[in-house]
This record gives C-alpha cells, sequence and structure tokens, in this order.
C-alpha cells in the first residue's frame, strides 16, 4: 500500500486494513491498528510500519484501546484471511486471465495451500479461489450496472473475453449479463397461481429453474411484486414446463414428506446469501434454527442481522427455507409474507414430520 492508502484507511479507520500495517503517534509513542477509535493524531505525526515487531523495534508502545499486539490464534487467522482478501484484490485489479494459483496464496502467507484453505474458508464462508470468483462477480455487475457494454465489463472485470462470460452466466447472474444490467429486459419468466393452505402461491420461472415463490392473497399483488423483482423482463402466464414444477411444489404442500421437493433452481445471490442459503438447506424440516447459530456455523458470529437480511432476500421460499429461522428469544421474527404464514408453515412440518 502507498502512504496515500494508509493514511487514508487511517482516516476511515478501516477494520479491512488491520493486519497489513500498523501506525505510529511520534508525539506519544504509541502504535496503533488502522481502525483504532483514539483520537487521531496529525498526518504529520505518524510513522506508517510494516507490523507490530517493527514498531517495537522502533520504540513505540501497544495503544490499549486497539490493543495491536494481540496476537490471538482467532485474530491471526483474521489478518491472514484479510491477507490474502488483499492479494486477490491486487490481482483482479491487474487481471492477466489466469485464475490465481492456490500454491501462490500459500507463499503470500507463509502457510501450507492446505491451511490456508480451511481457515480461510472458516473465516470468509468460502474458499480462496470462490471469493476470487465472488470478487469478479461483483466488479462485473459494477460495470454493468454503470452502462458498460457486455464486452467491456467482461473484460474490466477480468473474464478475458466476452464469450467466457455467456458461457457461465446463468451460474452467476441467473440469466444472461445483458438481461441483468437492462433489469431483465430480454429474459422469459413465465408464472403460475394456484391455490394452498398458505393462501395464493406464485410460482415463477426462466427456462432453467425456478426464480421465484411467493405466497399473498390477491394474484394481482403477487404478480406485482414479480413485475417489481424483475422490472423489464418479459412475463406472462405459462402452462409447460413450469406448471410440471408448480405441480411438484403443490403437491409436496398437500402430502408433505411423502414427496420429494426437487425442483431446478435459477436464482441469484450475493456470495454471502449464496452461503445463508446453504445453511438453510440443512436445516430439516420441522426443526429450527437462530439466525445466531446460522452465523456462528458459517464462521460469522457477529452477522445474525446479515443472516436475516438474506433471509428476507430468498426469492425461493418453501424451497430455501428461511421460515425454519426464529430468533434467539425463541420467537419467529420478520418473515417475508407475514408471521402468521411462517407460524402455520412450521406447524405443518412438525406435524407431517412427528
Amino acid at each position: 500500500m502507498t502512504l496515500e492508502q494508509m493514511l487514508q484507511a487511517v482516516l476511515d479507520r478501516n477494520p479491512d486494513c488491520d493486519g497489513r500495517f500498523v501506525y505510529a503517534v511520534k508525539t506519544t509513542g504509541i502504535y496503533c491498528r488502522p481502525s483504532c477509535p483514539s483520537r487521531q493524531a496529525k498526518p504529520e505525526n505518524m510513522e506508517f510500519l510494516p507490523n507490530t515487531a517493527k514498531a517495537v523495534a522502533a520504540g513505540y508502545r501497544a495503544c490499549l484501546k486497539c490493543v495491536p499486539d494481540h496476537q490471538g490464534r482467532e485474530d491471526a487467522h483474521v489478518r491472514m484471511a484479510r491477507q490474502i482478501c488483499a492479494k486477490l484484490a491486487g490481482l483482479l485489479e491487474n487481471y492477466d486471465g489466469s485464475k490465481p494459483a492456490l500454491a501462490e496464496l500459500a507463499a503470500e502467507v507463509g502457510y501450507s495451500e492446505d491451511y490456508v484453505s480451511r481457515i480461510f474458508k472458516k473465516v470468509m464462508g468460502l474458499g480462496p479461489l470462490a471469493y476470487f470468483d465472488a470478487l469478479r462477480n461483483k466488479s462485473l455487475k459494477k460495470k454493468l450496472r454503470q452502462g458498460n457494454s457486455v464486452a467491456d465489463a467482461a473484460y474490466g472485470a477480468g473474464f478475458g473475453s466476452s464469450s467466457r462470460l455467456y458461457e457461465a452466466a446463468t451460474e452467476r447472474l441467473g440469466m444472461s449479463p445483458a438481461s441483468y444490467a437492462k433489469g431483465g429486459k430480454g429474459a422469459q419468466i413465465a408464472y403460475a397461481i394456484v391455490d394452498c393452505f398458505l393462501g395464493r402461491m406464485l410460482v415463477a420461472g426462466t427456462q432453467n429453474g425456478v426464480c421465484a415463490v411467493y405466497f399473498g392473497d390477491a394474484d394481482g399483488a403477487l404478480v406485482t411484486e414479480l413485475g417489481d423483482e424483475f422490472p423489464q423482463a418479459e412475463i406472462a402466464k405459462e402452462l409447460g414446463t413450469l406448471s410440471r414444477w408448480t405441480e411438484i411444489i403443490t403437491r409436496y404442500l398437500e402430502q408433505g414428506q411423502k414427496v420429494t421437493l426437487d425442483v431446478p433452481l435459477d436464482i441469484y445471490g450475493t456470495a454471502f446469501q449464496r452461503l445463508v442459503w446453504q445453511e438453510l438447506l440443512k436445516i430439516a424440516p420441522g426443526m429450527t434454527k437462530t439466525y445466531h447459530q446460522i452465523a456462528t456455523e458459517m464462521g460469522r458470529d457477529k452477522s445474525s442481522r446479515a443472516v436475516g437480511r438474506a433471509c428476507a432476500t430468498n426469492p425461493v421460499s418453501l424451497i430455501v427455507p428461511c421460515h425454519r429461522v426464529i430468533g434467539s428469544d425463541g420467537k419467529l421474527h420478520g418473515y417475508r409474507w407475514g408471521l402468521d404464514r411462517k407460524a402455520a408453515l412450521m406447524a405443518w412440518e412438525q406435524k407431517t414430520n412427528s
């Protein structure tokens, strides 16, 4: 990092830079993390050092507020993960078309490949290479939203060519990049609405899979919500493949565990959302977990609220069972289709599994 970048990180109290360097204050003889909450010194009185050892060697004392010399194992894991994140971000800025090698990342931090892969996944929730893909996807979406052409966005996000981008478009965006950039324009989405014990149920999908499962009281409101989700997509009723998927979901609601809820999905989510949704799929019918439990199992014990937001944005209710998540107080919290439906769905599952 340049001196300007380190100074800006200190001024922003940026926690992402903790572990990458420390800064010392010449007038007090104390060194701190970039995120230190203490009153900041004048820039001309700051000295930037690569690590705590250098700061101690230079005669500085550790700050008692941010404790930069704390060497707990958990902190070491976080520092290593942040170092790799910074490395991957740098590789994306100067992308040469090749995927980063795990051996290169391991050499960067001085540990074995297996250890780096395991600890990085524990801290971040996904492996280093999957994280790099997530960075590319994030860059791609940003560039598309800024109005860049698909080709320019592909190159700028490190995909090398627009053809490579389209080859795996469904996995990343759930529809073509051009459609995503234009709010769904060009995408064809069909829907069907049926009765179930939760009221009216809308099931929508592309040719690749189900993209939405909504519950409500009025057909018009459900269709309007689908249109809000995909404002420029081509949306219409459908009686072909989608009707078969709808039948599977309806039969599941009628017969419970006697049938399998197995339908293809065509949904998009951020890396964090996908991790949360994967954890939801591990919760057995009739069972529950708290938002905090899920966050902890993902290695993100302070992300309970973010887990809640990911549950709230789940587009395929029932299939990805966000209704099986409750508050730490044992009460029902926040369900997109109303707490009454959440309670009814949980009671139905417990009954069918008793």
